[in-house]
């Protein structure tokens, strides 16, 4: 019999946990895929490219939901058991409150495996396939970004100006600031299209000139035609992955690096980069530890039954001390790696809080 009341209350918070992830995960991914419509609307590229990078960040946003999930859910679900009286089979049956909490408490533990999971191998993965994605595609859509009277950035190094755009496609009077190369390159034609060649996207120049400085020297040449193959050029948008973006063994291997003095020429283990790197191990691998201390401060819900005039104050409690651990841990990982006193603060903080709530849950949960 225990086991199936117990069964009852995993599935209850395990759906509603499932649902709240994925309801929260969809509100803020259609958020942020908005602000990701910049890709398509100032950088060219295409609507593929788009969705495909939104899509694999959202197992990004799952990860940074899941511990508030788990304690509205726990919260919600604890709540509403006791105010259906169905707190009471436990108690009826002889499970005792300790041993409800240590429950929860392995309940937690599934749910911290997941998220180290989730945040040290999978998110990081989806993260980098979708930088990739940017990396692998082209400037689909840079023709209609030019409008008349508007310069055009979208390309790394190349400035565009058209003072006048035909019906069909072409331009007029086109000037090209071409920065790339470290030099100065300046073009200016009568007229011009974006043309299509194997895949590729060419601007033909008709009828123009082109003002070439380097250092002191200043030449200038006239063409009737020319090409300016726009593949050349990468976009504006970062295609280096962050750090957030790489695997766990990268990260764990710079860590080490840096830490025996190894002297390595490894283009993401650049000293300026150490800190942020082990943020992100700590985010990845220690902050889920927060899950199970959230799971016991939900606990303290069973202590008193609804009919005690404590029960109130002990929700409200209850509730605000969950929010404040949720703010701490976000909080004190931004300062984690700033000094060795902050990183051990960081380290420690969780498991004394976990002592000392979960001793206290075991006197008052005796007492009453």
């Amino acid at each position: 019999m225990k086991k199936i009341i117990f069964n009852k209350i995993r599935k209850d918070t395990l759906f509603l946990f499932v649902t709240l992830s994925l309801s929260l995960g969809l509100i803020v991914w259609t958020l942020q895929a908005v602000n990701y419509l910049d890709f398509v609307t100032q950088d060219g590229h295409g609507f593929k490219t788009y969705f495909l990078y939104s899509i694999f960040n959202f197992p990004k946003i799952i990860h940074r939901l899941i511990p508030f999930v788990f304690f509205i859910s726990l919260f919600l679900i604890l709540t509403n058991y006791e105010s259906k009286n169905e707190l009471l089979i436990f108690w009826t049956h002889g499970i005792t409150k300790v041993y409800f909490a240590k429950r929860i408490l392995y309940f937690s533990l599934f749910l911290l495996l997941f998220q180290i999971f989730l945040g040290g191998y999978f998110s990081p993965l989806s993260q980098f396939k979708s930088r990739m994605v940017l990396k692998e595609s082209n400037i689909n859509y840079f023709t209609s970004l030019i409008k008349d009277g508007k310069f055009i950035n979208a390309v790394n190094g190349l400035t565009i100006f058209i003072e006048e755009k035909e019906n069909d496609g072409s331009f007029k009077n086109i000037f090209i600031d071409d920065s790339s190369k470290g030099t100065t390159k300046i073009t200016y034609a009568n007229s011009g299209k974006i043309i299509d060649i194997d895949k590729r996207k060419v601007f033909k120049l008709y009828n123009g000139s082109i003002i070439n400085k380097n250092e002191d020297k200043i030449n200038v040449f006239k063409f009737d035609q020319i090409n300016i193959d726009l593949s050349d050029y990468s976009s504006n948008t970062i295609l280096v992955p962050k750090v957030q973006e790489l695997s766990s063994y990268k990260l764990i291997n710079c860590s080490l690096i840096y830490f025996y003095k190894i002297n390595k020429n490894e283009i993401n283990c650049d000293p300026s980069f150490i800190k942020e790197v082990n943020q992100e191990l700590l985010k990845r691998f220690y902050k889920p530890i927060y899950i199970p201390l959230i799971a016991i401060m939900c606990c303290f819900l069973i202590i008193f039954s609804k009919n005690s005039y404590k029960y109130k104050t002990q929700s409200r409690l209850t509730f605000l001390f969950g929010f404040i651990l949720l703010v701490f841990s976000e909080t004190t990982l931004r300062y984690s790696t700033s000094s060795s006193f902050s990183l051990i603060i960081y380290l420690i903080a969780p498991l004394i809080f976990f002592v000392i709530a979960y001793s206290i849950f075991r006197i008052k949960s005796k007492n009453v």
